[in-house]
């Protein structure tokens, strides 16, 4: 059972900490909602800073330290059952007897380590205070009981690795891309982030053991997060399946042909046991999914899903065997882009017939933007196969707003009476 004193220790101690400095992100808070805030993202994010910064928000509004009750439940030391939860109210409430609990704000870092987790913020929310801010590594056990016993109470907000225009404030670089020097330092810090990604321990690391670091990451997904939440047994099979999914990023990915693949080298696991997995590795945001555009949703659920890894530096750092192939570094890294754009709402896929164009935008039924990813486009045929597919998928799809994405080239085309407009990615993730 957990301890009260152990709860007072934490609520205090952390208090005094407050408030914290940190490097802004580009996801900020709502503090006055009424609603419950939820935010959910891959393990190291900073999904815990986010709510640091929303701390430092209601200070500055002049909310006190002890106006906020903080707990995190990957801490070791709370192991949680369901009829411990009230200790939290009860332990806050002894430390700060005259303080009204409608005036408490309630931050719950990775609170979907525990059961029955949702059935305590909604009582808290329905009958104690309305600040409530939660946190998970997990978007599907997140969403699905939001879903569930929170409908209609919370506000989804997402928090991926940094993007560029985040990793430029975290390395302190000057984005006015007209300024020479500005203009090659930017160059420079893109290539780096192209391979390291954009972790912030890295990133603030300055890339230093980065491998270390990334590889620890992984291992915590893979065994708490997969393992111990899923109760996965054939640890063996889990790995190949990942390692198979890496080699095979921006890619559609047939996972029949994968689970053929295992069963032909001797790794034995059901096919219905990998669709599975292809869920928990979304769900923990190791890997995110790209569906093919299609106007019929049963085609489209039907068709091979591309899959995306969470960060460049962790594909690194897992598969340093495999060459660094910039094209797929690139692509991967717009999707990521793209996909810190659109949030957990979608409107991203991608288009494929006689030719393929990597990324279809859309809003609601309307195909708002295409867009086409290419390393380099010196070699004429390259050029001409990139085009082709953003010229195919712009008359079937009737949008005519055009972007190739590459990793230096600027200009505008016109061709068949459509503009194509070219960009270098640094460029325009910084816009």
């Amino acid at each position: 059972m957990i301890k009260k004193e152990l709860l007072k220790e934490l609520i205090v101690s952390f208090q005094a900490t407050l408030p914290v400095e940190f490097i802004s992100r580009e996801v900020t808070l709502p503090v006055d909602t009424d609603k419950i805030i939820s935010v959910s993202g891959v393990r190291r994010s900073g999904k815990s800073v986010i709510l640091l910064l929303a701390m430092n928000n209601l200070l500055a509004q002049g909310v006190k330290k002890e106006q906020i009750l903080f707990i995190n439940f990957d801490d070791e030391r709370l192991q949680f059952e369901t009829a411990d939860f009230d200790l939290i109210l009860q332990s806050y409430r002894e430390i700060f007897p005259n303080m009204a609990f409608d005036e408490v704000y309630l931050f719950f870092d990775e609170i979907q380590m525990n059961v029955g987790w949702e059935q305590f913020v909604r009582r808290v929310y329905d009958q104690q205070t309305k600040h409530i801010f939660i946190t998970g590594s997990n978007s599907k056990m997140l969403s699905s009981e939001i879903a569930t016993s929170l409908r209609g109470r919370t506000l989804q907000y997402e928090v991926l690795p940094l993007s560029f225009a985040e990793y430029c404030r975290f390395y302190k670089l000057d984005t006015n891309f007209y300024k020479t020097d500005a203009r090659a330092k930017l160059i420079v810090g893109f290539s780096n982030y192209l391979q390291y990604g954009g972790f912030p321990e890295v990133v603030l690391m300055h890339h230093e053991h980065f491998v270390r670091i990334l590889q620890e990451y992984y291992f915590v997904m893979l065994y708490k997060d997969l393992v111990e939440r899923y109760q996965i047994k054939n640890v063996a099979a889990i790995k190949y399946f990942i390692r198979r999914l890496l080699a095979n990023i921006t890619k559609p990915t047939s996972v029949n042909k994968i689970y053929h693949e295992m069963k032909s080298q001797g790794v034995l696991v059901g096919k219905n046991t990998l669709y599975e997995l292809t869920e928990y590795l979304e769900a923990i945001y190791l890997f995110m999914p790209l569906y093919k555009f299609e106007p019929s949703l049963v085609k489209q659920s039907s068709s091979d899903k591309k899959y995306y890894v969470i960060d460049n530096g962790l594909r690194k750092a897992l598969s340093q065997s495999v060459n660094d192939d910039n094209g797929i570094l690139l692509e991967n890294l717009v999707y990521l882009w793209l996909r810190a754009q659109s949030g957990m709402s979608g409107g991203l896929y991608y288009y494929k017939s006689k030719k393929e164009c990597d990324f279809v935008i859309t809003s609601g039924t309307t195909v708002e933007k295409l867009i086409q990813v290419s390393w380099d486009i010196s070699d004429p045929i390259t050029k001409k196969r990139e085009i082709a597919g953003l010229l195919e998928a712009s008359e079937r799809l009737n949008c005519n707003n055009l972007i190739l994405i590459t990793a230096d080239n600027e200009e505008q085309l016109e061709i068949d009476d459509k503009v194509i407009h070219i960009m270098p990615a640094w460029k325009i993730m910084i816009q």
